[in-house]
């Protein structure tokens, strides 16, 4: 009898031990998801950018349409370029020249690999990967552009006039219309700057004041690590450098904290 009550007692204490691990982490798992997310206010500027500019984008389109011979479409790659434009608009992958440099790309080995491969599989897998190898090579590298690339194999006719008329119409109007609403509307929006400056946080020059400028890091060196990565970060060194101030400070506060507790 005895047996069977210490074994219950230790069987419960593993089971709130293993419980309060459980609830340990969660918390810690709910702080860093609290402290990663950003602010209800960038949630809000973002979707209200994200919507303005695909509904002002379509009534243009719209309005063009009429003035033009032939159909003038909205690609639905422009939706996930809005994406990066107005919720990632510091992403090196968001700027104007990826954003129209990308797309271009894209649509010119689309419309090629449709009219020079006969088979559809093999020319929209030709096409996307080689407008990924010539966006990588320009520095021109915006993901949605590998869709219209897609779009121009698969839902273009085969050797027709109207394939171009795709890229140098369709393509220009689609992403140029997109860029100037975004650099209107991400300009108009508090806190926000596009295209993205090289410039630092605020709180950069306050932070080389207090610190040993012979230890701190910067631009050049995170261009080197950058460098050493085999495979695209993207982020800008500017950025990395203001990241690396903020961690660098709270690791001070922290360290300071541990010490007072000691």
């Amino acid at each position: 009898m005895v047996t069977k009550s210490l074994s219950g007692i230790i069987k419960l204490t593993i089971e709130h031990d293993q419980a309060m691990k459980l609830s340990d982490r969660l918390q810690k798992w709910q702080q860093r998801l609290s402290q990663t997310h950003p602010k209800l206010k960038e949630k809000l500027n973002a979707s209200l950018g994200a919507f303005t500019a695909i509904w002002l984008l379509m009534t243009l389109i719209s309005q063009l349409q009429m003035t033009m011979e032939m159909e003038l479409l909205v690609l639905a790659s422009m939706g996930a370029s809005t994406f990066l434009l107005f919720v990632v608009p510091h992403s090196p992958m968001a700027q104007p020249w990826p954003l129209m440099a990308g797309h271009l790309i894209a649509a010119v080995m689309g419309v090629s690999c449709n009219y020079w491969i006969a088979e559809p599989v093999l020319a929209t897998a030709t096409a996307v990967g080689l407008a990924v190898f010539l966006m990588h090579f320009l520095h021109a590298l915006h993901p949605p552009a590998a869709a219209t690339a897609m779009i121009a194999v698969m839902g273009m006719p085969e050797h027709s006039s109207i394939a171009w008329f795709f890229v140098y119409a369709v393509v220009t109007i689609n992403a140029g219309c997109l860029l100037v609403l975004s650099l209107l509307i991400n300009n108009l929006l508090p806190g926000r700057h596009y295209p993205h400056r090289d410039n630092h946080h605020k709180h950069h020059d306050q932070f080389i004041k207090q610190k040993n400028k012979a230890t701190l890091l910067n631009e050049e060196d995170f261009h080197w690590a950058l460098s050493q990565m085999e495979a695209v970060i993207d982020v800008s060194e500017t950025d990395l450098v203001d990241l690396y101030e903020f961690a660098s400070e709270h690791a001070d506060k922290r360290n300071l904290n541990q010490k007072m507790k000691n």
